[in-house]
């Protein structure tokens, strides 16, 4: 399993890349439990100062594995996918995410928390957890309407609706649109570099700064949406829309 998450450590910089280009980087539980303890771990690595999570050129994730969620779905607040937002959320060293491609779901609220993400034009962000009969994620109830204002961040979250590369940028969800995956690693290495460069404490003082103001109202309404979440999963609605969708993947592949 250590395969379908690559870690790469070169200097202070941290490399993180989802390696499940046959399921579109689909996320399985065992793969949010690797991601979650190389986050904690680099937490407490003292020659790790940045860290970049990436899918490669081609696909940032396609969200959940549905075949594992729906046999395996999170139970607990202790659940995999919930021990990976803990790690993100408490994480006191800058994050950056190159999205090459689909960022679905918790492809795209995993975005909130990252200090830059950089996005290929052809990106799609999207989060269609009403469209599944579920409920936002990952803070995304607290932190898109502040972003984005009430207006769009509904029209996100209650339509289902996508935005590309540049509508990302524009929106402010995402600070800089690149061509293809290629410029989009590259961008994110050279954003990586800047960041090294700097003094280290002053650069993890200043990120805890920027996230403590929003931390105890961010780990309730997680633990809001993740205990509805587990309920949700639960309800007809969810069931019904969930399998049809995995008939549909069946179907296509």
């Amino acid at each position: 399993m250590n395969d379908l998450i690559k870690c790469n450590q070169s200097g202070g910089l941290l490399t993180l890349t989802i390696n499940r280009p046959d399921k579109l980087n689909a996320l399985s539980n065992s793969m949010y439990t690797r991601l979650a303890d190389l986050l904690f771990a680099a937490a407490e690595d003292p020659e790790t100062t940045a860290i970049i999570i990436t899918g490669g050129e081609q696909c940032f994730t396609s969200g959940n594995d549905l075949q594992d969620f729906l046999q395996d779905p999170p139970t607990h607040l202790n659940s995999p996918v919930f021990r990976l937002m803990d790690a993100v959320i408490h994480l006191d060293k800058p994050l950056i995410a190159a999205v090459c491609g689909a960022a679905i779901g918790i492809g795209t609220t995993l975005l909130l928390h990252c200090d830059q993400v950089l996005v290929t034009r052809n990106a799609k962000l999207r989060m269609p957890f009403v469209n599944l009969g579920l409920c936002p994620e990952f803070g995304a109830s607290l932190l898109l309407p502040r972003l984005l204002g009430h207006a769009r961040a509904a029209r996100l979250l209650l339509c289902g609706d996508g935005l590309d590369g540049t509508q990302a940028v524009a929106w402010g969800l995402a600070n800089e649109v690149l061509d293809d995956g290629e410029q989009c690693l590259a961008a994110a290495q050279r954003m990586a570099d800047r960041l090294l460069a700097l003094p280290r404490e002053s650069l993890l003082h200043t990120k805890r700064l920027l996230k403590q103001p929003v931390l105890k109202e961010l780990e309730e309404t997680i633990r809001r949406e993740s205990l509805l979440f587990i309920e949700r999963l639960n309800s007809p609605e969810a069931k019904t829309a969930l399998n049809a969708m995995l008939q549909r993947s069946s179907a296509k592949g």
